[in-house]
């Protein structure tokens, strides 16, 4: 039973934690989030493009995309705020509009700047609190989570973004949801900042919460995200973990130091496999396996001293996946090196 169906009656985040237990969103079994042919148009522009994809609970899942990929569009579709042209987004097995107590089933940040900028962050987050039947206990527990209770009766309007980004993730927070959906929630934060989100994602994760967070910060969402779904031009790209999404860039090769660098470059070219000089005897190969090389090195006779295997990062996939999906590109510019060659 959903917490306050029969009443509504306050409640602290351990009560609601309760509450959950044994539906769908903390057992694993079923997607918290479906979007099932999503597709929005606004006038003649086409923002979203018979999307679908699950999130599913246990993992944090990155949401990513150039600008103007229909990023926001659908996490506006998905949380109601915007009525789709075509298809649909269920959350929990049904539309969120449908949910009777919504803060409890979704926490979501969309606007790090979504208060009254003349209320202080105890007072936004006990309005919030008592419209939901949530105790002022529970905005104490958030303010000390995401660290503002030492400025908490400070005006909200004063607050630097980092701050209001904090604010955004305790409203997030306040009814202790199954589910959070996060729009760039590490923007205007300082470095121990991003490491304190990062670490509170896959704390939320780990409970069995579904996660799922859009950023542009690649690097960010390489070290946080399990899943991946990419989108460009309102399509989706990828939907794959981590991992798979880098292995399958074309950008990987193979480090390889040895005295014999002449001999092994002409071995590998009669196997088909490309390599070049990196310095006097360190090779870059751009195909081919660890165990292939080390292998036809062996068999030439030929010294290794080290064979790595070199991954792109999720940047250089990100770009590789999205680059004929940009819809803004800008002119490129010849760095100080290259102009000074």
């Amino acid at each position: 039973m959903t917490v306050g169906t029969v009443e509504r009656r306050m409640v602290t985040g351990q009560a609601i934690r309760q509450a959950h237990e044994g539906s769908n969103i903390m057992n694993g079994q079923t997607a918290s989030i479906e979007a099932r042919g999503l597709t929005k148009r606004f006038g003649s522009t086409l923002a979203v493009d018979e999307l679908s994809f699950e999130v599913y609970p246990g993992q944090v899942t990155g949401f990513l995309g150039p600008n103007g990929a229909g990023k926001s569009t659908t996490l506006r579709m998905i949380l109601g705020l915007d009525r789709p042209t075509a298809g649909e987004a269920l959350v929990n097995g049904r539309p969120f509009v449908e949910h009777e107590r919504p803060l409890f089933e979704v926490g979501a940040l969309l606007d790090p700047k979504a208060f009254h900028p003349g209320r202080s962050a105890r007072s936004h987050l006990r309005t919030l609190a008592l419209s939901n039947g949530i105790s002022g206990e529970r905005v104490e527990e958030v303010l000390d989570t995401v660290g503002l209770a030492g400025v908490g009766d400070r005006r909200a309007g004063g607050f630097s973004l980092g701050m209001g980004q904090r604010l955004g993730i305790a409203s997030a927070l306040l009814g202790d949801p199954g589910i959070l959906i996060l729009d760039e929630p590490v923007n205007g934060l300082d470095p121990d900042g991003i490491l304190w989100i990062r670490n509170l994602l896959r704390s939320l994760a780990s409970e069995g919460r579904t996660v799922l967070v859009s950023s542009h910060l690649m690097s960010e969402m390489a070290l946080t995200a399990d899943q991946l779904i990419i989108v460009g031009q309102g399509a989706l790209l990828a939907d794959d973990s981590v991992e798979n999404v880098v292995e399958a860039s074309g950008h990987n090769s193979v480090r390889v130091r040895t005295p014999q660098a002449d001999a092994l470059v002409m071995v590998l070219a009669a196997e088909g496999l490309s390599s070049r000089e990196d310095n006097a005897s360190q090779l870059m190969v751009d195909t081919g396996s660890t165990d292939r090389i080390g292998e036809l090195a062996a068999h030439h006779g030929i010294t290794i001293h080290e064979l790595t295997l070199v991954q792109a990062s999720l940047e250089e996939a990100y770009m590789e996946l999205t680059h004929d999906s940009l819809t803004y590109q800008a002119e490129a510019f010849t760095s100080l090196e290259e102009s000074a060659a």
